[in-house]
């Protein structure tokens, strides 16, 4: 009895043509007589239009992610750009009494945001009766301290979120905990258990997702740096 011969399959087809590249040189003429049906609808084209297709669509999928890359440059920029005008700002000031609400009131003009409030502990005794060293608790001073890097999220009813002007209409909030003598060549988490706190900045939004806890945090990081360098003066 002679064996059964073994059926040849999808598969075995696809790897022989893999297997033998110069296949299609000793047919070529079958690059454009065979048919196949094209993903943009039920019209039958050639393999060769497929191919030009496949291209097509990893030329389109290039082309998106340059854009995207693109776009992600531009903001970036954008974002750098806001935070040298920001910080230029605050180096103009000469009172340094002046320094908290301009760095509250240039985070709303350069950063839109829509409420921003910030307290400072710490100070000078001629600055302790000002607004901004005022209603500040020790659970608040507490609750900074144990802050490694920026809260992006929910607003948890905080204590400080008391201190803006509309509370109730916060319902994302970023709290940056604000320190002295961090050292940039260092890890965050090292300058945060190094440097003792000595103010907190609040910005909120309306949106829930304005500020997310899956956000970057590099930029405000940078802000609260910039902001703790500049309250320095008031010590």
């Amino acid at each position: 009895m002679s064996n059964p011969i073994t059926p040849i399959t999808e598969d075995d087809i696809a790897n022989f043509l893999v297997n033998t590249p110069d296949f299609f040189d000793r047919h070529a003429q079958l690059l454009s007589s065979v048919r196949i049906v094209s993903p943009h609808g039920q019209r039958a084209v050639s393999l060769q239009e497929r191919q030009a297709d496949m291209l097509r669509e990893k030329i389109r999928a290039l082309e998106h992610r340059m854009m995207e890359m693109i776009r992600n440059g531009s903001d970036n920029a954008v974002l750098a750009d806001r935070l040298h005008r920001w910080a230029q700002s605050l180096l103009i000031l000469q009172q340094p009494a002046d320094l908290p609400a301009a760095i509250v009131a240039e985070i709303q003009h350069h950063f839109m945001v829509p409420q921003v409030a910030l307290r400072v502990w710490r100070v000078a005794d001629k600055f302790q009766k000002k607004s901004f060293a005022q209603n500040i608790s020790e659970e608040v001073k507490h609750f900074t301290r144990e802050l490694a890097a920026p809260y992006c999220g929910a607003n948890a009813e905080f204590e400080a979120v008391q201190w803006l002007a509309h509370p109730h209409e916060a319902q994302s909030v970023a709290l940056l905990p604000l320190r002295h003598n961090t050292a940039p060549w260092t890890d965050p988490a090292e300058n945060a258990t190094a440097a003792d706190s000595i103010g907190l900045l609040v910005l909120a939004s309306p949106d829930p997702q304005r500020f997310h806890p899956s956000m970057g945090t590099d930029v405000l990081t940078r802000i609260a740096e910039l902001a703790a360098a500049a309250l320095v003066r008031l010590q």
